[in-house]
């Protein structure tokens, strides 16, 4: 969570809005599926708050730094609302301009609510554990979450797969970051709860690979990828530009932790540029190429 993408690779944003039919959707019975085995592989791995042995918290064993990591996360998922609300106004169900697009947000409402559970669940257990923890009290932690929380979140992108793609690499990249920073940590407590929530990420990061997959398919990679690249080119964390203190906070945590949020994408850029000289319908082979390599992100690779 270190800063901007290098975008020296990445092609200039585009211009020119694309035309209306750009935003079509994929294939809704394709969609269905997609959706409903998220839904299903969520509610099969689901755990609950006090799934947790809160017995076994022991506060001493947190550094300073691991408080102000834990402090930071509760940020970030608390904002579950905002996350929620953008996406909703970008796929919106009553006024939707035709019953295909309606089917097709009304599919992505079902994920949505399933995600926005998980995103809750994580908020509710980072503050429980602050709490307990004795890293603050609950009174100015609310007073503190509400500060931020009010703030709007938006972000630059309004075509569907611009809107996917960020979500991909933003999932990708918090998933790492909780398997980066398990490692350091030596409170069990603290180990465990982030476990499960990386495990949650990998499980959202999965979904909008697969829908990413979808759609172009769907497109092709000679219309796709200028979208994917302008999110590229342009990515930064959720609440980089309103979280106080927000960059000071990232780059201490990436020196604590030893992570960097490019390592996300840096993968989903070359993967990218590899097809960026497509010209007109792609081949069967890239598409088959492109997803296959889209479903295997790594960082380093």
């Amino acid at each position: 969570m270190t800063g901007a993408p290098d975008v020296s690779t990445v092609a200039p944003l585009s211009t020119v809005d694309p035309p209306r039919e750009w935003r079509g959707l994929v294939d809704l019975g394709e969609m269905r599926a997609l959706v409903g085995d998220a839904v299903a592989r969520g509610a099969a791995r689901q755990w609950a708050v006090d799934d947790l042995d809160w017995a076994a918290l022991r506060p001493e064993r947190l550094t300073r730094n691991d408080r102000s990591a834990v402090r930071f996360l509760t940020f970030i998922e608390d904002h579950i609302p905002g996350y929620l609300t953008y996406f909703l106004e970008l796929f919106p169900l009553t006024g939707a301009e035709s019953v295909e697009e309606f089917c097709f947000n009304r599919e992505y409402f079902r994920f949505l609510v399933a995600w926005a559970y998980d995103e809750e669940r994580h908020a509710t257990v980072l503050t429980r554990y602050q709490v307990d923890a004795g890293i603050t009290d609950a009174d100015t932690l609310m007073v503190d979450l509400a500060e931020e929380g009010r703030k709007k979140f938006t972000l630059p992108h309004g075509e569907p797969v611009q809107a996917f793609t960020y979500a991909l690499v933003q999932e990708k990249a918090t998933q790492l970051f909780y398997q980066r920073f398990r490692e350091v940590v030596r409170e069990p407590l603290l180990r465990d709860l982030l476990s499960r929530l990386a495990r949650d990420e990998a499980r959202h990061f999965a979904f909008y690979s697969r829908l990413v997959e979808a759609y172009v398919a769907r497109h092709g990679l000679a219309r796709t990828v200028p979208d994917l690249k302008d999110v590229l080119a342009s990515f930064k964390m959720p609440l980089a530009d309103t979280l106080r203190g927000y960059w000071r906070w990232s780059l201490q945590m990436a020196d604590d932790v030893g992570y960097d949020h490019t390592e996300a994408y840096d993968a989903l850029v070359r993967l990218v540029n590899g097809f960026g000289d497509s010209r007109g319908e792609a081949s069967a082979a890239d598409l088959a190429e492109f997803a296959h390599r889209l479903r295997g992100i790594e960082p380093g690779r």
